[in-house]
């Protein structure tokens, strides 16, 4: 068995909306293990993104607990967050959110840049990791010259530019073709193999769903339902055929 490296133990959050509590996430109970690939799904309101805001610290839980790799999130200063989440955690949102005046390459150097990385180390592994997205041809190209695809993919290799043990994506096909998503998810799943990266993803989409090894439903703030056990069916479905 993988060692945790995601715990989340009795997570809930409230937002004030016009004088009233919104309890948005009532309790969350999950063990993520290093070198997973997951999905979480639900309907529109469920609370996927803010869970998946609060794993990934950029938001904050009204109470419960969040740890990563041991260490305890919940009462981390913001300073030492924000080193947590530039260190150990890579994100990939539904809208890149590149920079447009940096070329691909340059968008995938500014976290290492950030940390006050070398240049030049940060652009060898720029250009290692736009060569394994399949982008090095298109590495001086700003975004508006790249299409929603390259853009994402880009985004994709930003989001590993240090390597970090966990990826959190956020609807990253939401605005992409069915053609173009299921590279991007193809690509989700390269990483995973290759790296072992630890990759979690907000879906709504049921294919790309239906291909992850484990699924966690929610609704109405909860999990509903913890498929732990997609790996082993599809694994003996593969072994039968």
């Amino acid at each position: 068995m993988a060692e945790a490296l995601v715990t989340i133990e009795d997570l809930k959050k409230s937002f004030q909306h016009m004088g009233r509590t919104l309890d948005v996430l009532k309790g969350i109970d999950l063990t993520i293990y290093a070198g997973q690939i997951l999905a979480i799904v639900g309907q529109s309101g469920a609370g996927k993104s803010t869970l998946l805001h609060c794993i990934g610290t950029l938001d904050l839980p009204s109470s419960g607990r969040i740890r990563l790799a041991g260490e305890e999130l919940t009462t981390m200063s913001g300073s030492r967050l924000a080193a947590v989440r530039n260190r150990d955690i890579g994100f990939v949102f539904q809208f890149h959110h590149l920079l447009p005046e940096f070329t691909a390459l340059e968008n995938v150097m500014v976290p290492g840049l950030i940390q006050g990385r070398p240049r030049r180390e940060m652009e060898r592994r720029a250009q290692s990791l736009l060569e394994e997205v399949g982008l090095s041809s298109r590495a001086s190209h700003r975004p508006g010259e790249l299409s929603g695809g390259e853009q994402q993919r880009v985004a994709v290799a930003r989001a590993l530019a240090l390597d970090p043990k966990l990826v959190l994506a956020d609807e990253p096909t939401g605005n992409l073709d069915s053609a173009t998503s299921d590279a991007i998810h193809e690509l989700f799943f390269q990483i995973n193999r290759e790296h072992g990266t630890t990759i979690i993803v907000v879906t709504h989409n049921p294919a790309f769903a239906e291909r992850m090894p484990r699924v966690v439903r929610m609704r109405d703030g909860r999990v509903e339902i913890d498929d732990v056990g997609r790996a082993q069916r599809q694994s003996a479905t593969e072994s039968i055929q």
